[in-house]
């Protein structure tokens, strides 16, 4: 199976409205969670680059889209969800954003549905999921921060959460930005979706 070269990545921009959003003219996928799910530091993982994906301590420090090209291949970061303290506008806004960033004519290879393992599915995990089986969009849950649990809880969350979330347990891949756990396998089904 063909590759994507991940020493390609680079950060292509920053958008604030939906507007402003490049047109869709290669294969896109699409990473979406809550706001401290621990997205920044998976890309950053799946990308095999520390800092490309800015990280912070503070959630919701994802206040736009963020595009980032890797072989041809555009990732999109979605705002964090949910969490962060923020205003209800500046809220407002990210939700705005990401239901615009869905609405448009876009290249939907795969959308990477972000879930924390530690805990069972929370309210916005189960919209986000509803919303991808809906509108028939192709997803994968990565579950996050697996090093947080030992092997056996790690196995018995992943079942648990793709119950709550009303998924099959192989749409559901069990990851760590840490040990680098599940990189590989989710490298291998944004190939399978983009390649």
């Amino acid at each position: 199976m063909a590759q994507i070269n991940y020493q390609t990545a680079r950060f292509e921009g920053s958008f604030g409205t939906v507007a402003q959003l490049p047109p869709s003219t290669t294969p896109e996928v699409a990473v979406a969670g809550r706001s401290n799910v621990g997205k920044s530091s998976l890309l950053n993982k799946l990308f095999g680059r520390k800092g490309l994906v800015k990280v912070s301590s503070t959630p919701g420090k994802t206040a736009n889209i963020n595009f980032f090209e890797v072989d041809g291949i555009r990732f999109v970061d979605l705002p964090g969800y949910g969490f962060a303290r923020v205003s209800q506008r500046e809220k407002q806004r990210w939700a705005d954003l990401i239901s615009g960033y869905f609405a448009q004519e876009r290249s939907f290879n795969l959308v990477v549905a972000l879930v924390d393992i530690r805990h069972d599915a929370q309210k916005l995990d189960h919209e986000m999921v509803g919303f991808l089986q809906q509108s028939e969009l192709p997803f994968v849950v990565a579950l996050t921060k697996a090093d947080k649990l030992g092997r056996s809880k790690q196995a018995q969350q992943a079942a648990a959460i793709a119950r709550q979330l009303g998924v099959a347990r192989e749409q559901v891949v069990v990851t760590s930005s840490e040990t680098g756990l599940g990189v590989d396998e989710l490298r291998r089904r944004i190939a399978e979706a983009c390649l």
